[in-house]
């Protein structure tokens, strides 16, 4: 009990956490939005999912996915893009185990066989492959192809939703790569075929198709202003900000009123149970952030072998994870330019209650207040580590902690 085998807690591992907090928003609207909207044939855009390192982007759409795999849809893995990768050959393979998910290499058709050689080509070859042999077109526009077909079978299936999810969206730094990957997914999102309805008629519907995109913030930067209307037309975005409390305090609770539930070694099993101190000291160290939650979570649970966490033990685990909870705040503010950070050290520095973009402005040294106002606005809008209300204040609670106390020590 309370061991390495045992541990509910995961910080950093793209898995699923066992000790879920927060994202009911984004969990409702796969729910309650675009699973059933896809399905009714009716048009939705594919979603965008950003957000600082630590966030919990990748965790949250991998949950979308296991629940749509739970519910008999057709999903790729976590397409994790890496720096310098061809995106349309990765995003080409998956679709092929889509098609094979979907039966569609048994297919007797001809323009599927087609469709499925041509993707297999471009699997291989990628965006520096034209396909001259067969008919001219794009890699992009094969791949489209048979994202259709795909969702056609879906539809001849019933109740089945296709999903694909593409994460580090930010590394695919070369535009054209970045313009075939989105048109390809673009055009499979808003692609219109008529179906028969009960009467004899025909509709045009949608295709069941959905797409998750995650990554950092500044991929929004890369997308929106090199693709303007076209993007922001086809894909919505969301930024991730800290959880608040109140979820995370949900999520331990089954720790103080039930215990949870391990094995006890000898073929039964035992429950481990939280002080309601140790749990609120959870809350307190981790500021909102899934990753420094699960990483208070699993350092109190190795903290001690007793069936009951007690504060002292989160306090003992935490001393453990200050370096690595300081080297991941550092991170964050290392990869932010010069003014941002900046106006966050003097953001930080000034009481709350006299956090306005004047005196902002005036600490930063700019002779007029506008001056400050697009790096304001950045880390708002794009970034969402502040929010400019009045006064300005902190969404990233764990940057604010770092830059104005000695947090993370306690």
């Amino acid at each position: 009990m309370r061991d390495a085998l045992d541990n509910p807690f995961s910080p950093g591992s793209d898995t699923i956490p066992e000790v879920w907090a927060g994202r009911t928003e984004q969990l409702s609207d796969w729910r309650d939005v675009v699973r059933p909207r896809r399905l009714a044939g009716l048009p939705e855009r594919g979603r965008t999912i950003l957000g600082e390192p630590g966030l919990g982007k990748s965790a949250l759409v991998r949950r979308i996915a296991q629940e749509a795999s739970r519910a008999g849809d057709w999903i790729t893995p976590q397409l994790r893009i890496p720096a310098g990768a061809d995106p349309l050959k990765l995003v080409a393979e998956a679709v092929l185990k889509l098609a094979a998910d979907a039966g569609l290499p048994s297919s007797r058709e001809k323009h599927i066989g087609d469709a499925i050689a041509r993707v297999q080509a471009v699997a291989v070859s990628g965006i520096s492959l034209t396909l001259r042999g067969t008919d001219g077109r794009e890699p992009y526009a094969a791949l489209t192809d048979l994202l259709v077909e795909v969702g056609l079978a879906a539809i001849a299936n019933g109740r089945v939703m296709a999903l694909i999810h593409i994460d580090e969206v930010q590394n695919i730094t070369d535009e054209k790569s970045l313009s075939q990957l989105l048109i390809a997914l673009g055009d499979a999102l808003s692609h219109e075929v008529e179906v028969d309805v009960p009467g004899g008629a025909r509709v045009s519907r949608s295709l069941p198709i959905a797409v998750y995109l995650t990554g950092l913030p500044d991929f929004e930067d890369m997308a929106g202003a090199r693709k303007g209307a076209t993007f922001a037309r086809r894909f919505k975005t969301t930024t991730l900000s800290a959880i608040e409390d109140d979820d995370l305090a949900e999520a331990v609770q089954e720790f103080v009123l039930d215990g949870w539930e391990v094995s006890d070694g000898t073929g039964g099993s035992t429950r481990i149970r939280m002080e309601p101190r140790a749990s609120a000291l959870i809350i307190d160290v981790c500021r909102g952030e899934p990753f420094l939650f699960q990483l208070a979570g699993e350092q109190a649970w190795y903290a001690g072998t007793t069936p009951t966490i007690a504060e002292e033990q989160v306090r003992r685990g935490w001393r453990h994870a200050q370096r690595e909870a300081t080297a991941h705040v550092e991170r964050i503010l290392e990869r932010l330019p010069a003014r941002e950070r900046q106006l966050l050290q003097v953001m930080a520095e000034l009481p709350p209650e006299q956090r306005t973009l004047t005196r902002i402005a005036e600490a930063m040294g700019f002779a007029k207040v506008t001056a400050a106002g697009p790096t304001a606005q950045r880390l708002d809008t794009v970034r969402g580590i502040i929010d400019r209300g009045k006064p300005y204040t902190f969404r990233h609670r764990a940057i604010e902690a770092a830059l104005s106390s000695d947090w993370p020590n306690i």
